[in-house]
C-alpha cells in the first residue's frame, strides 16, 4: 500500500505540471491538426494495458535508443524498476489528467480573456489569474482521477514492473498474486481496501466540487 500511495502521488504531481500545459494549448490552440494531439492524448483510455506495457516495456530495454542512453546515464535498466513505473504510468493516466483540465480550461468564458488582453495582462497572467481560478473544478477532478488511476493499475505496471516486493509489487499485484496462490480472504479483504478507497476519492471528487465550486448544484 506504501509502495502503491507514493507512485500515485507522485504520478499526480507529475501530471498536474505536465498537463496543465498541455491541457491549455488542446483548449486554446487554432491549428486544424490538433484533433491528432487530442487522439494520441486519449490513446490510452482505449489501448489495452497489456499493448502499452509491451511497447513501454520494449522502449525501457536496453535494444532501444532510450533505454541504452537511460542504462549509460543511471547505471542501470529502466524496467523492473520503481523509474520506470512512474514514466509508465505518467503515460497511461496522462488522459485522466488532461481531459478534465482542458474541457474546464475550454468554458472559461473568452471575453474574460478578451477583456484581460485589452487591460494588458499576458497570457502566462490570464492563465494564472483567470482561467485557472475558473478552472480549479476541473483541475481538482483531473488530479484525482490521475491519482485514482495510478492506485487500480495492473496491466501496464505488471507489464513493466514485474513483482518485486518493495520496488514495483503495487496493491493490484499482490491481489493477483493471492489469487494466483488461491488465498481468497486476503486477496478479498485487499479489494475491499482498494474498493472503499476508489469510492472515497470519487465521493471526495464530487463533494468537493459540489461545495466549493458549486458543480452540480442547482442554481
Amino acid at each position: 500500500m506504501r509502495l502503491t500511495l507514493e507512485l500515485a502521488v507522485i504520478v499526480a504531481a507529475f501530471l498536474a505540471v505536465i498537463g496543465l500545459p498541455v491541457a491549455y494549448w488542446i483548449a486554446y490552440s487554432n491549428w486544424r491538426g490538433k484533433f491528432l494531439v487530442e487522439a494520441v492524448v486519449a490513446l490510452p483510455i482505449i489501448l489495452p494495458p497489456t499493448v502499452l506495457g509491451f511497447y513501454l516495456l520494449v522502449a525501457f530495454g536496453s535494444q532501444s535508443v532510450f533505454g541504452r542512453w537511460w542504462q549509460s546515464l543511471t547505471g542501470h535498466p529502466l524496467a523492473f524498476t520503481f523509474c520506470g513505473l512512474v514514466i509508465g504510468s505518467i503515460i497511461y493516466s496522462l488522459p485522466f489528467a488532461v481531459q478534465p483540465f482542458a474541457s474546464s480550461f475550454a468554458l472559461v468564458d473568452r471575453s474574460l480573456l478578451a477583456a484581460s488582453a485589452t487591460l494588458g495582462a499576458g497570457k502566462w497572467r490570464t492563465f494564472w489569474r483567470i482561467i485557472l481560478p475558473l478552472s480549479l473544478p476541473g483541475v481538482v477532478t483531473g488530479i484525482a482521477l490521475s491519482f485514482a488511476h495510478t492506485v487500480g493499475e495492473f496491466g501496464v505496471v505488471l507489464m513493466i514492473g514485474g513483482n518485486i516486493p518493495g520496488v514495483t509489487r503495487t496493491i493490484s499485484i499482490d491481489i493477483y498474486d493471492r489469487v494466483q496462490a488461491a488465498e481468497y480472504a486476503a486477496a478479498n479483504v485487499t479489494s475491499i481496501v482498494l474498493l472503499a478507497f476508489s469510492f472515497l476519492v470519487l465521493a471526495l471528487i464530487y463533494g468537493i466540487n459540489r461545495r466549493a465550486f458549486g458543480v452540480g448544484t442547482s442554481r
